[in-house]
């Protein structure tokens, strides 16, 4: 039991159970819609959801496709969290990421990598303007990353549609209102595949999901074993504390939104430089940063971590997929919405977990305690 007790008070077990116990609620919750939707085709759904994600090679490409932005989105939402900010704005980062990296591909006809460092350098900008605002105005950047995600929307579609060489019908399509497909336009902006669209026998498969691991490795190296990373999770922790240490909180605070948008941007260019999708003219933010919300929440902002949780969300999304025409796929968001409810008391979860074990182990005797009375005790005992 003692050893239950230590391994139960670890936090990384803590964190792994919360997030565990959230899942688990979330799908039941799913699975009991699904039976008040139809009662017989309930067990169809959630077997779909548990296991189209895994039923072919092709799913298994799309599931990891589509992980590959939300690995980054993720890590641009659980950044800022550890640093002690909301960035709410992923998704305005993310579809100016995608811009750069969609001009620089399309019009200025760039290679992949030089077209994904457009993307860094777009989502970095749209994200340094809000980190500006709290470092140097302390105005709260939930409020500005949120007007932040409608200014990008309408400033990225309205560079589109004044921009012909990005758009389709410039390439013969009849299609006005989507940018060019790269094929078309310039193949080598398309992210390489080294074999692996061959491999899981999917055109939707390329290096990006290697590329995001290799920066949420990068991400938790910088966090967790460097000056730079103490510095700003400690501004994070107590601002106030920091400074009295000599830490410049503002120059911290503006480059871990800098850091956060620049995350976010670098998904929009994996996800569009593809080859296999285009970017609609729409009115709609794009709910790919937004869903890095819910996988930072599950991953508790441990980059690491946020390459399982992504490509948790993007399985299940494609189990959502494969429910129709038999259910709706806005059961998964519902789900998901569920989820990030639950993710969010997770942290309670977490901490009620470590309080139990830790007051357990308190409670228990040590090795070397005697816990047998004395004759003296016994009589002193009495007395009182």
């Amino acid at each position: 039991m003692k050893k239950v007790r230590e391994f139960l008070g670890r936090r990384s077990v803590a964190s792994f159970l919360s997030s565990l116990i959230s899942i688990i609620i979330g799908l039941v919750f799913g699975y009991l819609l699904l039976l008040a939707f139809d009662s017989e085709k309930a067990l169809f759904g959630i077997k779909q959801i548990l296991f189209a994600g895994v039923s072919s090679p092709a799913k298994i490409a799309k599931v990891l496709y589509q992980a590959a932005p939300l690995v980054l989105t993720g890590l641009s939402v659980g950044f800022a969290f550890k640093t002690g900010l909301f960035n709410i704005g992923a998704s305005g980062q993310y579809m100016v990421g995608a811009c750069f990296a969609l001009y620089t591909g399309i019009v200025l006809r760039q290679p992949w990598y030089v077209a994904m460092t457009a993307a860094m350098l777009g989502g970095a900008i749209w994200g340094l303007i809000p980190g500006l605002c709290k470092a140097l105005f302390n105005v709260n950047e939930v409020i500005t990353s949120i007007m932040f995600n409608w200014i990008g929307l309408f400033a990225v579609n309205l560079f589109f549609s004044n921009t012909p060489k990005i758009l389709a019908n410039y390439y013969g399509s009849a299609n006005a209102n989507r940018t060019a497909n790269l094929a078309a336009a310039n193949a080598r902006a398309i992210i390489p595949t080294l074999g692996l669209d061959k491999l899981l026998k999917s055109p939707f498969m390329n290096i990006s999901i290697l590329i995001a691991v290799a920066i949420a490795v990068v991400a938790f190296i910088v966090l967790n074993r460097t000056t730079f990373g103490y510095e700003l999770k400690a501004c994070g922790f107590n601002k106030n504390a920091s400074i009295y240490a000599g830490i410049n909180a503002k120059r911290n605070t503006a480059l871990s939104m800098t850091i956060a948008g620049c995350l976010a941007g670098i998904g929009g260019g994996i996800y569009y430089l593809s080859g296999t999708v285009q970017y609609t003219i729409e009115k709609v933010l794009l709910s790919m940063g937004f869903n890095g919300i819910p996988v930072a929440l599950l991953a508790q902002s441990n980059p690491i971590a946020t390459i399982f949780s992504a490509t948790f969300i993007s399985y299940i999304q494609v189990g959502g997929d494969a429910m129709q025409p038999e259910f709706a796929k806005e059961i998964i968001d519902i789900i998901i919405s569920v989820i990030i409810y639950l993710s969010a008391v997770s942290l309670l979860v977490k901490g009620l977990i470590t309080r139990l074990a830790e007051r357990k182990k308190e409670a228990a005797p040590s090795p070397g305690q005697d816990t047998a009375q004395t004759p003296d005790d016994s009589k002193q005992e009495a007395t009182s």
